[in-house]
C-alpha cells in the first residue's frame, strides 16, 4: 500500500511550499543588497533652472505735443435757403433735377404767369393814362381851367399809377421763381399742377438749396472744458494760424484727423439747460464730403505745447479700479508702478505720474511675468521696429 502526501497530509504540502518561497526571496534580497553599486548612482541628479522668460521692452518717450479735447460737431452748410414763392398759382413747370447743382439767379420753377400777365397790362395802360392826365394839369393851370389842388390830385394819381404798374412788374416777375443762392439743390417737393400760395397767404415750401464749398461746423463745449480754452485764450498760450485757433475734424469713415479748419466764432452765452457753449468752425470742403447734417469728431487744442511722457498702450494692465505697468530694472527684475494716465497719442498713452523719461516697460509677454522676477528682455526697436507716430497733438480724457 502506497500513501501520498498529496492526498493524506496537505497541510505539510503547504508548509514546504511556503519555505521554499522564502529560501528564495531571502536569497535575492541578500544578492541585491551586496552587489556593486554604480559610482554615477550615488549622487543626487543635478536641478535644472528653466531660463528666464523673454519680454520685449520700451522705454517711456518724451514729446512735445499738445493736448486737445475730442468732441461731437453737426455740419452744416454756409448758406441755406428754403425757396417759396412770391406770387399764389398753378405751378408751370420744374426746371431741374434733384440735387443738381444751380447757380444763383437760375430759374427752378414757373407759376402760370396768364393771371400776372393781365394784371400788367392793365396796370401799364392805367399808368399812361395818368401820366396823359397829370402832363394836361400843368396847361390847363397855366389857363386857368382847373385849379391847383385838382392838378395836384392828377399828379397823385400818376404817381399812384406809377406804383402799381411797378408791382403788378414785379409779380409778373416772381411767376418764375429763380435760385437765389448758388449750391445744391433739393428734390421738388410740390410738382407741376398744384396751386401754390405766395406771400403772404403762407407761403408753399418748394425746394431748399444749400451751398457748396466751405462748411460749418457746430459743437459744444462743456463747462469744464469751457473754462479751461478760456484761460488759456486769455492767457495767449495756445497756438494760432493767422491768428485764428486751429481745430481738426474726422468723418465716421476717416481716421488721423486730415481736415483742418478754424473756430469761427461763438455763442455769447452758456445754455443753461446743458451747460454748454456753442462753438461754431469752418472747414474747407473742396470734395464736398462735408454734407449737410453729418455728425463728425471735431478736435479742439486745450493746451499749449508741452513735454509729455508717452508709453505703449499695449504695456498698460489694470488691476481691479487702477492702471499699471511693470517695468524691468537694471540687474533685469521686474518691478509693479501705478500709473496716472492722459489721453491718447496714436497707439501711445499720456502718463501724468509713476513712471519717469528712459523707464523700460514691458509692452509684450506682461501676462507672464510678476513683480521681483528675473527677465530676459528685447527692446522693441530690434524685434519690430520703433512705432511711428503721426502728429503732435493728444487727446485729453477727464
Amino acid at each position: 500500500m502506497q500513501f501520498h502526501a498529496s492526498s493524506r497530509f496537505p497541510k505539510l504540502r503547504d508548509s514546504l511550499a511556503v519555505a521554499t518561497a522564502g529560501a528564495a526571496l531571502a536569497a535575492g534580497l541578500g544578492w541585491y543588497l551586496l552587489r556593486p553599486t554604480p559610482l554615477h548612482a550615488a549622487q543626487p541628479a543635478a536641478t535644472v533652472q528653466p531660463p528666464a522668460p523673454t519680454v520685449t521692452v520700451a522705454p517711456v518717450e518724451v514729446r512735445l505735443v499738445t493736448e486737445f479735447e475730442e468732441i461731437t460737431g453737426r455740419i452744416d452748410a454756409v448758406e441755406t435757403v428754403e425757396l417759396r414763392p412770391r406770387v399764389s398759382g398753378h405751378l408751370e413747370s420744374v426746371r431741374f433735377q434733384a440735387g443738381q447743382l444751380v447757380h444763383e439767379g437760375d430759374v427752378l420753377f414757373t407759376i402760370d404767369p396768364r393771371w400776372y400777365q393781365a394784371q400788367f397790362d392793365l396796370a401799364s395802360a392805367r399808368a399812361q393814362n395818368a401820366e396823359r392826365e397829370a402832363k394836361r394839369a400843368d396847361e390847363l393851370v397855366a389857363a386857368s381851367a382847373i385849379s391847383n389842388e385838382e392838378a395836384e390830385a392828377r399828379r397823385a394819381r400818376a404817381a399812384e399809377a406809377r406804383a402799381e404798374l411797378a408791382t403788378a412788374r414785379l409779380d409778373l416777375e416772381h411767376t418764375e421763381v429763380r435760385a437765389p443762392i448758388s449750391g445744391r439743390v433739393s428734390r421738388a417737393l410740390v410738382t407741376a399742377g398744384n396751386l401754390v400760395s405766395g406771400v403772404p397767404a403762407g407761403a408753399t415750401l418748394l425746394t431748399t438749396i444749400v451751398s457748396t464749398g466751405a462748411a460749418y461746423v457746430y459743437a459744444d463745449l462743456d463747462e469744464t472744458t469751457l473754462l479751461k480754452f478760456n484761460r488759456l485764450v486769455r492767457e495767449n498760450r495756445l497756438a494760432t494760424q493767422d491768428g485764428r485757433i486751429a481745430v481738426d475734424l474726422q468723418l465716421a469713415d476717416e481716421t488721423g484727423y486730415p481736415r483742418h479748419g478754424y473756430i469761427e466764432s461763438t455763442d455769447n452765452r452758456v445754455n443753461p439747460a446743458t451747460g454748454s457753449l456753442a462753438v461754431r468752425m469752418l472747414f474747407d470742403n473742396a470734395d464736398n464730403a462735408l454734407v449737410p447734417g453729418l455728425f463728425a469728431r471735431v478736435r479742439i487744442p486745450v493746451s499749449e505745447p508741452q513735454q509729455t511722457l508717452l508709453i505703449s498702450e499695449r504695456a498698460i494692465g489694470t488691476d481691479q479700479s487702477q492702471k499699471f505697468v511693470l517695468t524691468v530694472n537694471k540687474d533685469n527684475t521686474v518691478a509693479y508702478h501705478t500709473v496716472k494716465l492722459g489721453g491718447h497719442y496714436g497707439d501711445k498713452r499720456v502718463v501724468r505720474a509713476g513712471v519717469e523719461a528712459g523707464d523700460q516697460i514691458i509692452v509684450n509677454g506682461l501676462q507672464h511675468v510678476r513683480p521681483g522676477l528675473t527677465v530676459s528682455p528685447e527692446h522693441e526697436s530690434i524685434v519690430a521696429g520703433a512705432p511711428a507716430l503721426a502728429g503732435e497733438k493728444i487727446a485729453s480724457l477727464p
